[in-house]
């Protein structure tokens, strides 16, 4: 309540200094979040770097948070109805171990009012908003918790990324893309790609690229600045893994790369491409947070369109293509049906400034960049009358 009684542009200067802090422990943040997760050092950098970066948003935010101002149909109520902004009393905050993408809801939430009070029972009724970002089993269970008591959550669940690839893309584009994409924390991303689907034209050839730029992965300590790949984060990581590629060859898939535990001390496994499963073989329907790429084959962009939007997560979409009406296509109506949709780049890597997350059952929830602000707030509409007379809504006459 304090908190939300502190005008904006001083919640503001608060998370300014937030922002500043970080910035002079930047490698030595990044290099705690590399011990505690297992990324690689770099990526442990990014990740404070992100949250230094969204500080820098919200400041900007903190003075610009406000509501439309709407034409009335009345004289005497000039200038309404107006859209007022509060915040709501409590932000809960739920990060899972290997993202910190949760920080920048939290710091939206600070600006905007709310507080990250920690981790507090979903059924506590003190909780104006819930924010959870977790598996979508987990995520289903919060926000029926949630809804029993008609609170409010934001859910940012689990994806199924898919990478498509037409004949005429840029191959120098998509095989750093997708070697990025799916090997990147070692397959431990929300928006990890574990779908790469490629015109039966261009398939051979860049599954032996991609191959190859396997190969070369450089696999290590995340604490060495050469290492670009790192271990999985328990022991049941490497099991789901292996378990994942036992059910893949039984489903008619083929190991092209990888596929086992690499024999060194900690949770290393080798990141894997899998070729000649249908688009619709229960393992590619699954997320495994690991790194197993399914490569998979298409004809025609209807098609690859609609497998691209048959898995039940909605987190994140790429096409690379120089087509420019295929791109419209794809942004349109019927193209992807995610909450990311990118073009020639990868499927991982948000901006701060785009919406962050997902339709289906990656819960529907957009927890910074944009508006997305707005899901901290309360929503009310003020009509003011400032006469002595009673002006009533479509034209209504009550004497």
């Amino acid at each position: 309540k304090v908190w939300a009684d502190i005008p904006a542009p001083k919640r503001g200067e608060i998370v300014r200094q937030i922002g500043d802090a970080l910035r002079q422990k930047i490698k030595v943040l990044g290099s705690l979040v590399s011990l505690e997760m297992g990324k690689i050092f770099v990526e442990g950098v990014g990740e404070v770097q992100e949250y230094v970066d969204v500080c820098d948003y919200a400041v900007g935010l903190s003075r610009m948070i406000g509501g439309p101002i709407l034409p009335s149909e009345s004289k005497y109520v000039k200038g309404a109805p107006t859209t007022s902004l509060v915040s709501v009393a409590v932000t809960k905050i739920i990060a899972k171990v290997l993202e910190d993408n949760k920080l920048p809801g939290a710091i939206c939430a600070l600006v905007c009012g709310g507080a990250d009070i920690g981790t507090a029972m979903a059924r506590d009724e003190r909780m104006d908003l819930l924010s959870f970002t977790g598996s979508t089993k987990v995520g289903k269970q919060v926000a029926l918790t949630v809804q029993e008591r008609f609170g409010r959550s934001l859910l940012e669940l689990g994806g199924n990324n898919a990478i498509i690839v037409f004949e005429d893309a840029d191959l120098n584009l998509v095989i750093p893309s997708a070697l990025f994409a799916a090997v990147g924390t070692a397959g431990q991303r929300c928006t990890t790609a574990r779908r790469l689907f490629l015109h039966e034209s261009i398939h051979d050839e860049v599954v032996a690229k991609l191959a190859k730029a396997y190969a070369q992965v450089r696999i290590g300590d995340p604490w060495d600045s050469d290492t670009l790949y790192g271990p999985l984060h328990t022991k049941e990581a490497v099991k789901m893994f292996l378990d994942a590629v036992e059910q893949a060859k039984q489903q008619g898939g083929s190991v092209v790369c990888g596929g086992k535990v690499i024999n060194r001390p900690g949770n290393y496994v080798e990141p894997t491409i899998v070729t000649g499963l249908p688009h619709n073989a229960p393992i590619v329907h699954t997320e495994t947070f690991a790194p197993i790429l399914y490569v998979l084959k298409f004809k025609e962009e209807e098609e690859v369109f609609a497998w691209n939007n048959e898995v039940k997560q909605g987190l994140s979409s790429s096409i690379f293509t120089k087509d420019l009406g295929r791109i419209f296509r794809w942004l349109g109506p019927k193209g992807s049906d995610c909450g990311i949709v990118n073009v020639n780049i990868p499927t991982s890597g948000a901006e701060i400034g785009g919406a962050f997350g997902g339709e289906k059952h990656t819960g529907g929830g957009r927890e910074s960049g944009s508006d997305s602000w707005k899901l901290y707030m309360r929503r009310s509409t003020c009509t003011i009358n400032y006469s002595k007379d009673l002006p009533l809504a479509q034209g209504i006459k009550f004497q």
